[in-house]
């Protein structure tokens, strides 16, 4: 009953928003033929219904049901496109509050003054702004679609990290660390094995992955499992769950189903020799030195994440190494607990974010919507003596693109 409740309320808003934009449309076509009105009205309706359509069906759509794939880029098309609508929504807003502002000052003027109104020549202000929001809308749908094109370019980011309590052994060590594969998403397996195929290129002493393995299931990995089993490095290749790999946003016909899911990811992860830290710690070494590997399960301080981790027992035991990593999926995680509890925990890897897939990055300066949310959302980021990396993402989710943020390997120096 809440769900549909909750469905008409979004039919309700998207056509409250439709019925809007139309306005700004018909103020923009003035100067057409009518015909060309007609063509333009038609158009716009008929997009709409096809949106509406799919709002309607959404919730009892399976994919099973649809072309491979076809369904994800349908309803991220559809999201994309009403994303768009309330962006240029915004711009009309603005024109609406300056008219109205405009009005009241024109009636109470009017109350004081006598004579004909004055006369200005030019576009008028109101078609100006609808062309003008009507025009970023569009060309953020646009963004949209071509954001298609970048969901398996992956980028290489080459970092290289100082710190003056590293073991000399370890000195030039070099880390892969990759996050957020979310497999079933994926539609594409030449496109993926390119991007394995990058890392083992990198040759790398280890390979760190940083949780959501899956969308939901652990058979979305079946077409997969044998691609990222070829991950391999000399001192290993080491795991650890994200939020999504619990299965917690799929409705299980029981609560052994969901649980039987889990393991059967753990599983796999064996099979692909990965080695999942479930909330503990491996040592490394090399030349007679040691440092500590710390891996935990998901924890979250934003949108009631489940707190799954256990970072009091993956940190029991490594009070005597010298240098500490931490791997944990959410960033959030960095200034709720660690920094303020855990102060020689010298560098913490997490993804999580996918940089929102969306946003502007160019040399000295990155934006994304997602940096509302998290403080810590791509890249780099160090307070006092520690440091905090966020991948930007192997795969995708939801949106089957990337505008401005795409998909990441890092590369990490220790030295």
């Amino acid at each position: 009953m809440r769900n549909q409740i909750s469905l008409w309320i979004l039919i309700f808003t998207v056509l409250l928003v439709d019925i809007y934009i139309f306005q700004a449309i018909k103020t923009a076509v003035q100067p057409f033929s009518p015909r060309m009105k007609t063509g333009v009205y038609i158009l716009y309706w008929m997009v709409t219904v096809l949106v509406f359509l799919t709002i309607m069906i959404m919730p009892h759509m399976h994919p099973d049901n649809w072309m491979q794939g076809f369904h994800i880029y349908w309803i991220a098309g559809i999201i994309g496109l009403i994303f768009s609508k309330l962006v240029t929504v915004i711009f009309l807003l603005i024109d609406d509050i300056r008219r109205l502002i405009q009005w009241g000052g024109e009636k109470l003027y009017g109350q004081f003054s006598s004579g004909e109104p004055v006369q200005t020549a030019g576009i008028s202000r109101s078609v100006f702004m609808s062309w003008l929001g009507l025009a970023i809308g569009g060309s953020l749908m646009s963004a949209f679609m071509y954001g298609f094109t970048n969901r398996y370019r992956y980028q290489l980011r080459k970092v290289k990290l100082q710190f003056p309590n590293l073991p000399e052994a370890f000195r030039g060590l070099k880390m892969i660390q990759i996050s957020d594969i979310h497999s079933g998403s994926f539609s594409d397996k030449k496109a993926v094995e390119h991007g394995v195929k990058m890392i083992l290129e990198q040759n790398a002493d280890i390979i760190l992955f940083t949780g959501d393995l899956v969308n939901d299931e652990a058979v979305e990995m079946k077409s997969y499992r044998q691609i990222f089993g070829r991950l391999q490095a000399p001192m290993g290749v080491f795991s650890i769950l994200g939020n999504h790999d619990y299965g917690d946003y799929k409705h299980w016909a029981n609560p052994e189903e969901k649980k039987q899911n889990l393991e059967r990811l753990k599983q796999l992860q064996s099979e692909m020799g990965w080695r999942l830290l479930m909330n503990e710690h491996v040592v490394l070494e090399k030349e007679g030195q040691q440092i500590a590997l710390l891996g935990i399960e998901n924890w979250g301080a934003k949108a009631n994440f489940p707190k799954y981790g256990k970072l009091d027992e993956a940190f029991a035991g490594t009070e005597k190494y010298p240098f500490k990593i931490l791997m944990s999926h959410d960033p959030s995680h960095w200034d709720a607990q660690i920094r303020p509890e855990y102060g020689d925990i010298d560098l913490t890897l997490s993804g999580h974010t996918h940089g929102f897939q969306f946003g502007v990055e160019i040399p000295g300066f990155k934006w994304s919507p997602v940096q509302y949310v998290y403080k810590q959302w791509a890249g780099l980021y160090e307070e006092g003596r520690q440091k905090l990396y966020v991948n930007r993402g192997f795969g995708f989710l939801g949106y089957p693109g990337r505008v401005g943020i795409l998909p990441e390997i890092t590369v990490i120096e220790l030295a």
